[in-house]
């Protein structure tokens, strides 16, 4: 089991920054792909980044590639999601989830998943 606990999320204007983390618990963190998910009001949940268990593939969504940079460091279990140039429509509630798959875009392929932190992005 892991639980998965995202902070960082907040009000900022267009073309900020914003840094998210999430703390995941449980021994075998590092065996999982660790995903960032993104849910607007009346939208579906829609895939933002994922890393390998060892950083080594990286994949993004291409509405945020090259703003967005996702992270992790194992022997802190945790991950990192930072993102720049921030858009409007990149408000949403943010979600970390983790995945025994070696790489996925699809949430239903991700097994824990955290409770979401805010991210409001004014214009």
């Amino acid at each position: 089991q892991v639980q998965l606990v995202e902070s960082g999320g907040g009000l900022v204007q267009a073309g900020g920054s914003l840094r998210l983390s999430c703390a995941a618990s449980g021994s075998t963190f590092s065996r999982y792909t660790m995903g960032w998910f993104r849910q607007a009001p009346g939208k579906e949940r829609e895939f933002v980044a994922a890393v390998t268990w060892n950083g080594g593939t990286i994949d993004y969504a291409n509405s945020v590639k090259g703003r967005f940079t996702i992270s992790r460091d194992n022997a802190k279990n945790a991950v990192y999601l930072q993102m720049n140039s921030l858009k409007p429509e990149d408000t949403a509630v943010y979600y970390c989830a983790s995945s025994t798959l070696f790489q996925s875009q699809y949430p239903s392929q991700y097994r824990y998943w955290g409770q979401g932190t805010q991210v409001t992005v004014s214009s």
